[in-house]
């Protein structure tokens, strides 16, 4: 497993707030607003108000900015599954940091 450490570290990761929407299965479809802690080609980490069990499989969609993509903003819909769970994050949240498996580019129309 030391080999996946590194690859993690291998992306680099944008620490960016930005607002998601994040739905995935409990009990029925949940979605949920949440703000990113940051952000990478492998992964995200975001705050949201109650856990997300370890192991679900989730969906967002962000829209990176200019920033990240050196031209205009890019709407960009990810499936992932959660990998880990922190509490005790700023204002009472909950860290959710998730791999991404699969992302598609969504046009602006």
């Amino acid at each position: 497993m030391a080999e996946s450490q590194e690859e993690k570290r291998a992306t680099r990761r944008f620490a960016l707030r930005l607002p998601v929407s994040v739905t995935y299965e409990a009990e029925g479809a949940q979605e949920k607003a949440a703000q990113t802690r940051d952000v990478s080609a492998r992964g995200i980490c975001f705050y949201v108000d109650s856990a997300i069990a370890a192991g679900s499989a989730i969906e967002f969609t962000l829209t990176l900015p200019p920033e990240i993509t050196l031209t205009e903003s890019i709407r960009v819909r990810c499936k992932g599954k959660v990998v880990r769970v922190d509490g005790g994050a700023v204002d009472g949240k909950v860290a959710v940091a998730a791999v991404i498996d699969e992302y598609e580019f969504l046009s602006e129309s």
